[in-house]
């Protein structure tokens, strides 16, 4: 069985899968996969956005990149074209050597190659003032750029929904991710725990 984790900007989704991997499930995080290609691709990427992409370190500087594409469709599209058939790649390397129940991470679960193939969604969900704050202690980004990134989600919840997903539709599962933040980190609380365990047994035992 694959399982889709999925939530909008800030509200929360890799403390749950933490909380799944605590649990046995094996979790991908396409995210990372998708840094990882962003090197592998490198040579395409600066040939299209600029040699100053560079670090001195040699390494892409992902929030400059990040800046140049953010509200500018074609080149988050032109980008995309390149990045994600890696990426994809490398998630069906990863789903095709799991033998039970995994998890595929992701901020962009619709765009991924297993969209199709999974058999439940969980989607983690938090209150917009909880987001806001998380972005602004983990991001340190002004207000304006913040409510951008959530202005830019606006139709989220739209690519889970039956019309949009496959014909035979991946079963969906709320979980509310409204914990308090502790030394940066958001709190993995016992609430949050108990409705995990609550879908977990619906889905792997129900």
């Amino acid at each position: 069985m694959i399982i889709g984790l999925t939530g909008k900007y800030c509200a929360g989704k890799n403390h749950v899968a933490a909380i799944l991997e605590e649990r046995g499930l094996p979790v991908l995080d396409v995210d990372k996969l998708g840094h990882q290609a962003l090197e592998t691709e490198k040579p395409k990427i600066l040939a299209l956005f600029g040699n100053d992409l560079i670090k001195a370190d040699g390494s892409l500087d992902k929030r400059l990149l990040g800046q140049r594409v953010f509200g500018k469709p074609e080149k988050l599209a032109a980008l995309e074209a390149i990045v994600h058939p890696e990426a994809n790649r490398l998630t069906d390397v990863w789903v095709a050597a799991q033998s039970n129940h995994c998890v595929v991470n992701a901020a962009l679960l619709h765009k991924s190659s297993v969209f199709n193939r999974l058999d439940r969604i969980i989607i983690v969900t938090a209150p917009f003032l909880t987001r806001f704050f998380r972005a602004k202690r983990r991001d340190r980004l002004p207000c304006r750029e913040i409510i951008r990134r959530f202005a830019s989600q606006k139709d989220f919840h739209s690519y889970y929904l039956p019309i949009n997903a496959n014909p035979i539709y991946a079963e969906t599962y709320k979980v509310e991710n409204s914990g308090l933040y502790k030394k940066g980190l958001c709190s993995r609380n016992q609430t949050l725990k108990n409705q995990i365990d609550k879908i977990l047994e619906g889905i792997i035992h129900g």
